[in-house]
């Protein structure tokens, strides 16, 4: 949009093109991602993702930031998959890079506005606790991520301790995706108090209406993963909440399992297809 001259106000939609989703094709998982060559030949997953990066540092970032060492910024890229899912701590992205908060601060937009991170804000309406306010982040697609951190197959995944965080971050990207594929807005917070109640998705559904939604990488559910749930949903009122487990087996692991009153489980691609219909 740089090179056009003319605003072309109310003469043009603008949409973000994300990755594939699981809606669109059965080949998204959590290793690969959904970038379409990757998803069409996955056997190159890893030198086309190398080499994706590699345009993406040379035109990319260079026709947005002024940036003199581009191997600090892959540098940058690397440790930020490191805090993959975690609240943004600028500092401590800055500090092992030698370089300033600032900076920190301008190269996580040029990440966002390329449609590289995803950035989930809390949610603190009207609940009247003492909120943790720090962003959470996310890679948008699961694919770089996992070759960011060095995982290579998903005996290497399951045996990670970024196992929990990249599947939470699938989801969020699968939900921001659905979003926008269908002219939603993109609406996806998280919540936590000071007291430590956490629950990694809460999704706004029209006045007054939340769902709220764990993200657990497991095949396996017991009820005690529903206990952050029930504790937002009984400390929050004048909302209407449904609560939901979304696992990462398929839809036949646990079909409509309810692990607590009101709270049930579902696979990624069942909690999308009935994300506004819950």
């Amino acid at each position: 949009m740089q090179e056009v001259t003319e605003s072309m106000a109310g003469r043009l939609a603008v949409m973000q093109l994300y990755p594939f989703s699981v809606l669109e094709t059965d080949r998204v998982n959590l290793l690969r991602g959904g970038f379409p060559d990757v998803v069409k030949k996955p056997v190159i997953a890893d030198i086309w993702i190398q080499s994706y990066i590699q345009t993406y540092l040379e035109r990319d970032v260079r026709s947005i930031a002024a940036i003199r060492d581009l191997s600090v910024f892959r540098r940058f890229m690397g440790l930020l998959a490191s805090r993959h899912g975690n609240m943004l701590n600028k500092t401590d992205l800055a500090t092992p890079l030698g370089v300033s908060v600032p900076t920190i601060s301008s190269w996580l937009k040029v990440l966002e506005i390329t449609g590289q991170i995803i950035v989930v804000s809390p949610y603190f309406e009207n609940f009247g606790k003492r909120l943790v306010k720090s962003p959470k982040l996310y890679f948008t697609d699961s694919g770089l991520a996992c070759y960011l951190l060095g995982i290579d197959s998903m005996e290497a995944m399951l045996e990670s301790p970024f196992h929990g965080t990249l599947f939470e971050g699938f989801v969020a990207s699968e939900v921001i995706k659905y979003q926008a594929n269908n002219y939603r807005r993109t609406e996806l917070y998280y919540f936590r108090d000071k007291q430590g109640l956490e629950v990694d998705f809460v999704i706004p559904q029209g006045a007054g209406k939340l769902l709220l939604v764990e993200a657990k990488s497991t095949k396996t559910l017991v009820p005690s993963m529903a206990q952050s749930l029930n504790r937002l949903t009984k400390s929050i009122g004048g909302y209407q909440t449904r609560s939901v487990i979304v696992h990462c087996g398929t839809s036949n692991t646990a079909v409509e399992q309810v692990l607590a009153p009101g709270i049930v489980a579902r696979d990624v691609k069942s909690l999308l297809s009935e994300l506004y219909t819950l």
